[in-house]
């Protein structure tokens, strides 16, 4: 073996040990970082498939990280109607493991992380957005995502605001501005308004110089929708109000977001001129009828870096308010599901996991 081939195989023996030594480096990095902390957490979630008294307090092992994701101390947790359909089983994906933590969205600290991680830091304030998360949700006092679905949370909201606006906030944002493509000027029907898409969809609307007009049932959820800037507010269950917001789009609606379906949406798309658009999330049932001359768009709320730094701006333009209508303990998850399921909920309901802000 010459001199050169020796010295060339002793370099790349180098290299690599130095090349393993970083990763070494980084690996131990995080693993001190997992080493402080606890190694079992509270959860809530659920062992089987049924009604809110399945969703009870577990304690279970706190998530590991992979090489891209990140270890949330979770903060806030928000609570959807779409948390309730998995749980029911009805929107359930792919192989199921038991017991699942729920929760597709919340707020919190990054507490370790995994070597391919860059964007995100130790101790950043994070919202994150996850379905069906293979690691378990929200809804515990730990949860590992991968960092594209996390994102620092914007200075304009709190970590109980940002936990509970998280999915919503995409949602909104990308049916008002991708899918609707809404501008200055137009008259925009948000249906639903008082919910906890509508109450934020409205104000990115506004945002846009639009005119917004906002649906909403009830002396309070009217109330709600007009502090949120809604140019006008209809009660869409009344053939008068109904009357009411043809005289208010006498050249027709231009778009309408559409946050809930049946008969007293189909008589408002009635009014949608030629040309107009409407965009529901997927969910919305039962989906809105297809229309002659109207495109029609259903849609899906994306979860990535660029969608979140779009996100952060429109939330600082919009001076966002996130109506919260009820927070409630981790042990009560199953409550906050049975006041889901009553409906007519203002805003979103959100769980409390930590008190630190």
């Amino acid at each position: 073996m010459s001199a050169t081939r020796a010295t060339g195989r002793t370099g790349r023996r180098t290299v690599r040990a130095r090349a393993a030594a970083r990763g070494t480096a980084r690996a131990q990095t995080t693993a001190r970082t997992a080493e402080a902390l606890p190694t079992a957490m509270k959860a809530a979630a659920i062992e089987r498939f049924g009604p809110p008294s399945v969703l009870t307090l577990h304690e279970l092992p706190v998530p590991s990280v992979g090489p891209t994701e990140v270890l949330i101390a979770v903060h806030t947790a928000g609570v959807g109607y779409w948390d309730a359909r998995i749980r029911d089983g009805s929107w359930a994906e792919g192989p199921v493991r038991f017991p699942l933590v729920l929760g597709t969205d919340g707020a919190g600290f990054v507490v370790a992380k995994g070597a391919r991680v860059r964007r995100l830091r130790i101790r950043d304030r994070v919202w994150a957005y996850a379905y069906m998360n293979p690691k378990g949700g929200f809804y515990a006092e730990y949860v590992a995502v991968g960092e594209r679905g996390a994102a620092r949370v914007p200075a304009g909201l709190d970590l109980l605001q940002a936990g509970a606006s998280a999915v919503t906030g995409l949602t909104a944002l990308q049916g008002i501005d991708d899918v609707l493509g809404v501008r200055r000027g137009e008259t925009v029907l948000v249906f639903g308004a008082s919910g906890a898409v509508g109450t934020l969809a409205l104000q990115f609307a506004r945002r846009r110089k639009a005119r917004v007009i906002g649906t909403a049932s009830g002396a309070n959820a009217a109330a709600l929708v007009r502090r949120l800037g809604a140019d006008e507010v209809v009660d869409a269950r009344t053939d008068e109000d109904v009357e009411r917001l043809r005289s208010l789009a006498p050249e027709g609606l231009d778009a309408v977001l559409a946050l809930a379906g049946g008969e007293r949406l189909e008589r408002c798309l009635s009014l949608v001129r030629a040309g107009g658009r409407v965009a529901w999330p997927n969910g919305v049932e039962p989906e809105p009828r297809r229309r002659r001359g109207v495109v029609m768009r259903a849609y899906d709320g994306a979860a990535g870096p660029r969608e979140f730094a779009r996100l952060g701006r429109a939330v600082a333009e919009a001076r966002l308010r996130v109506p919260i209508t009820n927070v409630f303990p981790l042990v009560e998850a199953a409550e906050a599901h049975a006041r889901i399921e009553e409906g007519h909920v203002l805003g979103r309901v959100a769980l409390r996991i930590r008190s630190r802000r």
